[in-house]
């Protein structure tokens, strides 16, 4: 207690240099709200505090999340000093002072972060798959996806879309939909055969949108792909695999043979089920049969000639059955016609039917062998014999039903048989070969016997044929000589005997009857005559003679007999000739010849009718005298007319036009001479000897392209000929293009002409393609001509070039380029060129678009401004320091070339074009580590080396080996609470990296110090590794915080260690729930001591918040009391006393070490404690004294007397006039005059322990208020004792009176205990 009094004295000497300064006071701090992407390095707020004192103020902000900010200590300006995270800590608080040199004042102030849509939504799963049955019902769930947006509001609502659906085709499109809750829904029906086996649908997910940056901003999610594979379900038939089976087997062909094999598959290609066969339906039921796997063999015998009305075919139904039902509950079957044609076998021979095709019946029973016919004696060769009617016939097929037909007998060689090689059936004629030997005079019947014999086995059959003679008048009558030659005079009269020596004999007889005569109608019937009885040739008409007409007639006399049988002779009459006929000249003379170098040459054709080869007919040739008769000479024998020299058309009378009149004289040889006179008419013709001549040598025109149908000019040319034929001129056109021209001519006065040029209607002129046309233009005669009386000229057609062709890009200035990032190059970098073939041109090249990609990705427009493309096209880079491999790899820029000068009808613009250029990564982005608002915390006692106790992460935004990050630990302290700080090397880091995204696992070395208390500040570096540029690196300092043995709570149970051990998950949870921390469990004990005989063991644990803080013992205990239901779960398991592991140990000592301190410092007042400590001391004998006395006195007074004044718990100075209503005495008695509450109810505070479960740090142990009923009573207190003595003191007589009233007037105060007196 002397102690106490030393703390009591003390105190007003400190509390001088205090009250001399006032503290400084902050203005109403404000709720701060922050947006959570607001800036780093922004204000945030300000701190604003005044002090009465005028002195000058400094601030700070302390705490956990202090790191997030930085304040002007002077002026109070807050800023962001670390990122805000809204979905890590919505909230938290920042303690800010305000320090005036002397005094610190600190305050708590809450910061809430406001939410910004800076999360894209994210699939809490991306391996995606379903396999569902094609039979599955439109609008079925076919599976869901979820994705989580840690925004808020509309940022947070997420939305589902289908991006792409492989295959893509029009059926698949929009075969599947996805719900607002990620439900992907079927949409049309499927199909395992008829449509695709498998799906792959690429979802993105979006949020609703929201603000970032003071932009809206909608966020999506990287595409996840969702397999979907269809399960084929047996409900198609089964098919043949071919469209149409046949075969053919041989009739003769064994039982078991096989024929055909019929194939068919399950049409439900994913299942494939067992097929099985059948025959349904047959033409020819019993001739087949089909095996389980298809093969159709013969089960009877066969035979083709049943089959001939049947085309030679069986018909064949065959099933195919599946093995199992479909999902109708159904035999899938199909069933299909197989044609089975049965092919001949030479089982037959050929036979011979006495009738006539194609009415023969062909029945075994009609086949004969016997046959007669008839034909005449003499009958020519190839005549049939009559009344034959014979058929062969052979039911084979092909070669075997391929017969010969052959005569044998004793007549055979008379005749031939037809045909003598048959098929099938056919109709056999005899006929005459030697008609000589058919003969009826010699025989009057002959016999033949026709032979058919197989041609492959060569088997035959044999039919007799008798052939009966018919007689004819078979002898002619003869002449005795088949040519007569005779002669008669031109004069001669009507009725002079030719001949009489021409008759004829006939070997016949008389028989057929007698000789007659006749001449054959012919040249010279008219002339001559016959006597019909003997034969006798006369002059019929001798007027008709004339052997210059004909000099020799050819008559055919026939004798013919009774028998109309004939025969004829050639009679030969030569006329014989007298001079009576006069030359003949034939034909008119009228002889065309060129002049100069024209030569005449015509023969005088003429003929004397006379005989010839004698001087009647003998001609002589002889030219009468004329004008020009001179020029030309006659030959007298031939009668050839010659000129004698040149001939020249201007030599001649012009009014002759040219011509020239001969007389010549043809006379014969005879006597008398005979004469006749002919003229010869020689025009000597114009040729055309003078040239066309054009009036000039060339042409030169001009033409616009693009102009069809449209006039070039014109030539002109001229003939010096007089004649219209030699001097019509007409023009041709030839040259390279010249079918693009068309030449048309006109005819002018005086031998002019002139060639009008056009294009051609339909021909569109390019100047691009050809600018100009050489032509050769050529006037000619088309009449004869002498000389080559053709003249030519050029012609030139330039092209005019009309500016219509569009420009074209130079596709080798469109090659890649590559350009480094971040300002690396400068200037131009690219020269796109392009041509047009038009002279006028006016080239410029434009941008049309730029597309910028990352990964064949489009990034929208972040490139737009990089590089930028002049009217001439040079590419320059426009933002050299914007350029930015991580945003864009490759940059696209759509080009295109325009000419300015291009004629409004044509089109202007180049086809567009790119220019690739490849953006090439440089080091340029340090690593940065990913702001994590993670705390972490080591519970020393807990952690062992080689395990983690905290993570870092980072990203490099460069790419390959410039990415790629490397973690180290540039230095780790110890900070103490007290501010000190100690080097450590207990830390290792570990690299991983998945997906870009690399992880430094901080682990422990060793054991760590669990009495010291601080915080491990670890520096980190993350440095990127580039293979050509200096290395980047970034620290961050990793701060873990220890929390050390103070914070551990100890829990003690009425139950034994096991019990507490079972049910700790349990207990977690509950504390869990009580105290939203984690809970982390120590150890799990007996207690051996039996000072508390209700608890049996002890569990030590720590409640650690995420922040890295933990609970003390009187805040859990507050925070257990707050919840019920908690409290009351830790009830149910046990739980009895909460405490600290160091509540068994006494304070004392360390306040006893502060009053040595304090003696040591204040030593001049050593004496004054000291008598300060006696005089406390014997006050508080006194009170000890009183108290007796008061007990004393207490005895003795009538509990009538006592005063029913409450209690106030938890003192002994009850009232205001310092009495004590339980005694009902004045305070001077019990001496308490000196003493102040605190002082004398310190121990009776300590009593009160009992009303509830108390976390008093000062306490030794844990008292419960609502004990067992059957606990054992607790020790009386004193002064209750000494009262109830009192009261049981009194008479015998008056106890059981008092019994009732005791029971009404006192009572038992449990605030009241004197046990610490």
């Amino acid at each position: 207690m002397a102690w106490l009094w030393l703390l009591c004295a003390l105190l007003p000497a400190f509390m001088v240099s205090v009250t001399a300064n006032s503290p400084p006071v902050f203005q109403d701090l404000p709720i701060v709200s922050l947006a959570e992407d607001l800036p780093v390095g922004s204000m945030a707020f300000q701190l604003v505090a005044t002090d009465h004192d005028n002195d000058q103020l400094t601030y700070g902000i302390s705490g956990l999340n202090a790191n997030y900010f930085s304040v002007a200590s002077d002026t109070g300006v807050v800023t962001l000093a670390s990122p805000l995270d809204y979905e890590t800590l919505p909230s938290f608080e920042i303690t800010v002072s305000v320090n005036d040199q002397q005094i610190q004042v600190t305050r708590v102030m809450r910061v809430f972060v406001e939410d910004r849509n800076d999360n894209a939504p994210v699939f809490l799963n991306t391996g995606f798959s379903a396999n569902i049955s094609e039979t599955l019902p439109v609008g079925s769930v076919v599976l869901s996806v979820l994705a989580e947006d840690k925004d808020t509001g509309l940022a947070g609502v997420v939305q589902y879309f289908i991006e792409k659906v492989i295959p893509s085709t029009d059926n698949s499109i929009d075969l599947f939909r996805i719900l607002a809750d990620g439900s992907i829904v079927l949409n049309g029906s499927l199909s395992y055969n008829n449509k695709s086996a498998f799906y792959q649908l690429e979802l993105k997910a979006c949020d609703s949108g929201g603000k970032l940056n003071d932009k809206p901003k909608t966020q999506c999610s990287q595409p996840v792909f969702v397999s979907i594979s269809v399960i084929d379900e047996p409900d198609l038939d089964p098919r043949f695999v071919r469209e149409f089976y046949s075969a053919s087997v041989a009739e003769d062909a064994a039982l078991g043979t096989s024929v055909l094999t019929v194939e068919a598959v399950d049409s439900d290609k994913g299942i494939n089920d067992i097929v099985t066969y059948s025959i349904t339906n047959s033409t020819r039921p019993g001739w087949f049969d089909i095996e389980k796997d298809g093969v159709i063999v013969v089960s009877g015998s066969l035979d083709r000639e049943e089959l001939l009305l049947d085309n030679e075919e069986v018909q064949i139904q065959v099933t195919a059955t599946e093995k199992n039902h479909n999902i109708y509950g159904q035999e899938a079957k199909v069933s299909m016609w197989v044609t089975i044609r049965v092919t001949d076998v030479n089982d037959h021979k050929p036979e011979f039917y006495n009738c006539s095709l194609p009415d023969c019946s062909f029945s075994p029973q009609e086949a004969q062998v016997n046959f007669t016919g008839y034909v005449d004696e003499h009958a020519s060769a190839r005549i049939s014999i009559d009344g034959l009617t014979m058929v062969a016939y052979d039911p084979d097929q092909g070669e075997s039903g391929t017969f010969l037909l052959s005569l044998k007998g004793q007549d055979a060689e008379a005749f031939n048989v037809s045909p003598e090689r048959a098929a099938g059936s056919v109709s056999v004629q005899v006929v005459v070969r030697n008609s000589e030997m058919v003969d009826y005079e010699k025989k009057r019947e002959m016999f033949v016997e026709v032979v058919a014999a197989d041609s492959v086995s060569m088997n035959s059959s044999v039919a007799n044929v008798t052939i009966y003679l018919r007689n004819i008048n078979d002898h002619r009558p003869v002449f005795s000589q088949s040519f007569y030659e005779l002669t008669v005079p031109e004069n001669c009269t009507t009725g002079t005997v030719v001949t009489n020596n021409t008759q004829a004999t006939d070997l016949d007889g008389d028989e057929w009857g007698p000789i007659t005569y006749s001449l054959l109608p012919g040249n010279g019937e008219d002339l001559f005559a016959v006597d019909p009885n003997s034969g006798e040739l006369t002059v019929k008409n001798g007027e008709l003679l004339d052997r210059e007409k004909q000099s020799v007639y050819y008559l055919t006399l026939q004798a013919t007999d009774g028998g109309n049988q004939s025969t004829t002779t050639t009679l030969q009459i030569t006329v014989l000739d007298i001079n009576d006929n006069a030359p003949v000249v034939q034909g008119s003379y009228n002889v065309f010849v060129p002049e100069e170098d024209g030569d005449v040459s015509v023969t005088i054709q003429a003929y004397d009718n006379d005989q010839p080869d004698t001087n009647n007919s003998r001609l002589h040739f002889s030219l009468l005298p004329g004008p020009y008769s001179h020029n030309f000479s006659l030959d007298p024998n031939s009668g050839l007319l010659r000129n004698l020299g040149p001939l020249d058309r201007e030599a001649i009378d012009p009014a002759l036009e040219g011509r020239i009149v001969l007389t010549v004289r043809v006379a014969d040889c005879g006597e008398p001479s005979l004469s006749t006179d002919v003229n010869v008419t020689i025009t000597v013709e114009d040729i055309n000897d003078n040239l066309p001549i054009f009036n000039q040598s060339s042409y030169e025109f001009l033409v616009l392209e693009r102009d069809p149908g449209a006039q070039v000019g014109t030539v002109k040319a001229w003939d010096a000929d007089q004649t219209a034929a030699n001097n019509r001129i007409s023009f041709t056109l030839s040259g390279t293009g010249a079918n693009n021209f068309i030449l048309q001519g006109k005819v002018l006065e005086q031998g002019w002409a002139e060639g009008a040029l056009w294009l051609l209607p339909d021909v569109d002129l390019d100047y691009e393609t050809q600018k100009s046309f050489n032509l050769i233009v050529n006037a000619e005669n088309p009449g004869p001509q002498v000389l080559n009386s053709t003249a030519t000229a050029m012609v030139t057609v330039s092209v005019v070039d009309v500016n219509d062709e569009p420009p074209t890009l130079n596709a080798i200035s469109l090659q890649s380029i590559s350009v480094a990032e971040n300002g690396s190059e400068h200037g131009q970098v690219a020269q796109v060129t392009a041509k047009d073939v038009d002279t006028t041109a006016l080239l410029r090249i434009e941008l049309v678009n730029v597309i910028c990609t990352k990964g064949g990705v489009d990034v929208g427009s972040v490139c737009h401004g990089w590089f930028s493309v002049d009217a001439d096209g040079s590419v320059y880079i426009n933002q050299s320091e914007a350029i930015d491999y991580e945003a864009c790899h490759l940059v696209t820029l759509v080009v295109r070339a325009q000419d300015l000068a291009t004629d409004p009808r044509f089109d202007a613009y180049s086809s567009n074009g790119s220019l690739l250029i490849h953006i090439t990564d440089k080091n340029d982005n340090t690593p940065y580590f990913l702001p994590d608002n993670q705390t972490f915390v080591i519970i020393p006692e807990l952690v062992l080396p080689d395990q983690q106790v905290a993570s870092v992460q980072a990203r490099d935004e460069d790419s390959e080996g410039n990415g790629i990050i490397k973690f180290s630990i540039l230095k780790a302290y110890f900070v103490r609470n007290d501010g000190t700080t100690d080097p450590v090397q207990v830390f290792r880091i570990t690299r991983s990296v998945e997906a870009g995204l690399f992880t430094g696992s901080i682990e422990l070395l060793s054991n760590l110090d669990s009495t010291i208390q601080g915080t491990y500040q670890v520096t980190v570096q993350a440095q990127d590794q580039p293979t050509v540029d200096p290395p980047l690196e970034t620290q961050t300092t990793v701060n873990l915080f220890t929390v050390d043995q103070s914070y551990r709570v100890r829990l003690q149970f009425s139950t034994d260690r096991e019990d507490v051990g079972a049910n700790v998950e349990e207990i977690k949870a509950a504390l869990i729930q009580a105290t939203r921390t984690s809970v982390y469990v120590v150890r799990i004990q007996n207690i051996d001591s039996v000072a508390r005989a209700r608890v049996s063991s002890y569990m030590d644990a720590y409640f650690v918040f995420s922040n890295g803080s933990a609970l003390t013992l009187s805040e859990l205990n507050v925070m257990i009391r707050k919840d019920q239901d908690a409290l009351r779960q830790l009830l149910q398991l046990g739980l009895v006393v909460v405490s600290s592991q160091e509540s068994q140990e006494s304070d004392q000592p360390k306040l006893l070490t502060s009053v040595i301190i304090g003696l040591v410092v204040s030593l001049v007042l050593v004496l004054v404690i000291m008598i300060t400590a006696i005089v406390c001391l014997r006050k508080s004998y006194h009170r000890k004294l009183r108290a007796m006395k008061a007990g004393k006195e207490a005895r003795k007074t009538p509990i009538e007397t006592a005063t029913s004044t409450a209690a106030i718990p938890g003192t002994n100075v009850y009232n205001t006039d310092r009495a004590n209503p339980v005694l009902d005495l004045p305070t001077k008695d019990l001496g308490l005059e000196c003493h102040s509450s605190s002082d004398l109810d310190y121990h009776s505070l300590n009593s009160l322990d009992e009303n509830s479960v108390d976390l008093d740090m000062d306490s030794k142990e844990f008292k419960w208020k609502d004990l067992p009923r059957d606990s054992p009573e607790p020790a009386p207190e004193p002064l209750t004792a000494v009262l109830s003595e009192r009261s049981g003191g009194t008479g015998g007589q008056q106890k059981k009176k008092k019994e009732e009233e005791k029971k009404k007037l006192s009572f038992t105060n449990p605030s009241l205990d004197t046990t610490d007196l």
